[in-house]
């Protein structure tokens, strides 16, 4: 009570003495378990507000020209993906930023790295769990994130991977960062987002919303020879000697070809043995959806146009690319893949002095290709005879088919077929068939001889 005052003296409430009253008033384990509980959270907290300031001092453009900006983000983008040039580069860029910031440690901090710059680098750029997967990365072609699930894609099969993430937290952490270094989001209104990089590799994710788990799936750009000689060695098994010769009378007398196969089974690269083979001076024109064969880079001699088309921008369609593309004197198209909205014109391309053009189709079996194409061309609207297109197709688009699968391991040339139409419908001729019991292919002397001297008589 204050003197004179007659009331009970006001007492200040301390929160720093309540705590310390309630730890007297705990067990003393209990009450120092607590303690030790708080410290590690505001450690804790300490390092990802640090990590999260070198995230975006990471993420700041650099450089004094756009070819300098872009490089410095393939390189951030390649130390993320586990490249070891790469990623010592940018931990000595965080290094250096913890210098000039004099920070070399945290209050009362630890953590199991050799330094804070390696434990931040963990946070802002490693690749937690993947960074196992990533020490054996000999034949290493894809790595597949569903959830928590890891599958690593070693000569075409996925195997479950024995490594796996504790949380589909950390798989949305790399998520941000691959998307951050490359000024992109996944948010709520857009949940999916695509990296590329100058090599081929590529990276695709999605979030929660858009899949029933985040994915995150990895393609590593691996071949490095494209030639028929090459495909025909041992290491490879994707043909042998035979095989190469008719893909090489294929080329000559300028046939259109059709390619099919399952995801990963060697289409692309097929098609780009196939174009070294031709002359430098050959213009070819690509149209892809995202640059995947890179002839400009590999055959820097090749006269080559190369177009990256993007569907939802109504300048930059495949219909556009296709317009273009034939006012610039192409000699051969090569299509990445024929799809609804390009396939009436790819069709057109076939017929009107563009042979020996290449595209891929999605199709179980070489017989479902001309239907499968005469399908999509129907797609847009326009008054056509199914059956006379259909024929026109078969004998003007798909005149070779080629059928890629992964057997024993390996992406062999499974099929190849002339397509002829005869009593009102599609037929295909086998010319060289993979036989695996013999663990060879099998080639029709005659059919090959005749139909040969058939394309030779037509050029």
């Amino acid at each position: 009570m204050k003197p004179g005052s007659g009331r009970p003296e006001e007492v200040r409430f301390s929160p720093a003495d309540y705590a310390a009253r309630l730890r007297l008033a705990m067990p003393e384990n209990e009450g120092a378990e607590i303690w030790r509980q708080d410290a590690a959270e505001s450690r804790n907290q300490d390092l990802q507000r640090l990590a999260e300031e070198i995230r975006n001092y990471l993420a700041a453009p650099r450089g004094m020209t756009e070819e300098e900006r872009k490089g410095y983000g393939e390189r951030l983008n390649r130390a993320v993906l586990g490249f070891p040039r790469e990623r010592a580069e940018i931990l000595a860029v965080i290094t250096d930023r913890l210098i000039r910031q004099r920070i070399h440690r945290l209050p009362g901090g630890h953590h199991p790295y050799r330094s804070l710059a390696d434990a931040l680098f963990a946070e802002v750029v490693g690749l937690n769990v993947l960074e196992l997967v990533l020490a054996n990365k000999e034949g290493l072609e894809e790595i597949q994130v569903v959830g928590t699930r890891i599958y690593e894609v070693r000569g075409g099969e996925a195997v479950m991977s024995e490594h796996r993430f504790a949380s589909v937290k950390e798989v949305e952490r790399i998520q941000q960062n691959l998307v951050l270094y490359n000024n992109d989001r996944i948010t709520p209104r857009k949940r999916w987002a695509e990296v590329s990089l100058s090599d081929g590799s590529r990276v695709t994710l999605t979030g929660f919303g858009f899949t029933a788990e985040p994915t995150l799936t990895i393609r590593f750009y691996t071949v490095r020879h494209y030639d028929l000689d090459t495909l025909c060695a041992e290491e490879y098994g994707t043909m042998d000697k035979q095989v190469k010769e008719l893909l090489l009378a294929v080329l000559h007398v300028r046939r259109n070809l059709v390619v099919i196969g399952a995801t990963n089974s060697g289409k692309t690269h097929l098609l780009k043995a196939l174009l070294a083979e031709l002359p430098d001076e050959e213009r070819i024109i690509t149209i892809e959806g995202r640059h995947e064969m890179m002839l400009g880079r590999d055959f820097p001699a090749m006269n080559v146009i190369e177009y990256e088309v993007d569907e939802e921008d109504p300048l930059h369609r495949s219909m556009q690319a296709f317009k273009l593309a034939l006012r610039q004197s192409p000699r051969r198209i090569v299509h990445a893949e024929i799809r609804d909205e390009d396939a009436n014109i790819y069709v057109r391309a076939c017929t009107r002095g563009h042979s020996g053009s290449m595209t891929t189709v999605h199709a179980n079996e070489l017989e479902d290709v001309p239907e499968a194409i005469t399908d999509m061309c129907m797609l847009d609207g326009r008054a056509m005879n199914a059956e006379r297109l259909a024929r026109r197709i078969t004998r003007y688009v798909t005149q070779v088919g080629i059928e890629m699968r992964i057997i024993g391991g390996k992406r062999r040339v499974a099929r190849i077929g002339a397509y002829e139409w005869r009593e009102g419908s599609t037929h295909v001729r086998n010319l060289a068939v993979y036989d695996e019991q013999r663990n060879g292919w099998m080639m029709d002397e005659e059919a090959v001889r005749g139909t040969i001297s058939g394309w030779k008589g037509a050029v």
